[in-house]
C-alpha cells in the first residue's frame, strides 16, 4: 500500500518529522471542525491525509520559534 503524499516528499517541505506530525494534527482538526479544504478535490477523505496533501501543495506555512 502506497501513501500519498510520501514522507519522504513532505520533508521536503517541512524537515521535522515532530512538526510535519504537529502541524498536520492541528490542520486535521481544523477541518474536522470546518469541512473547509485549501486544496480542490484532495485525494485522502481522512482530514490527516487532507491535511498532509495541503502541506504537499505548500497551502500550509508555519514559522519557527
Amino acid at each position: 500500500m502506497m501513501l500519498e503524499p510520501s514522507i519522504d516528499k513532505l520533508q521536503e517541505k517541512i524537515y521535522s518529522k515532530y512538526t510535519l506530525v504537529t502541524l498536520s494534527s492541528q490542520r486535521a482538526r481544523q477541518l474536522q471542525e470546518t469541512k473547509t479544504s485549501k486544496i480542490a478535490n484532495p485525494k485522502s477523505f481522512k482530514y490527516v491525509g487532507i491535511a498532509l496533501e495541503e502541506i504537499q501543495a505548500d497551502k500550509l506555512e508555519y514559522t519557527e520559534e
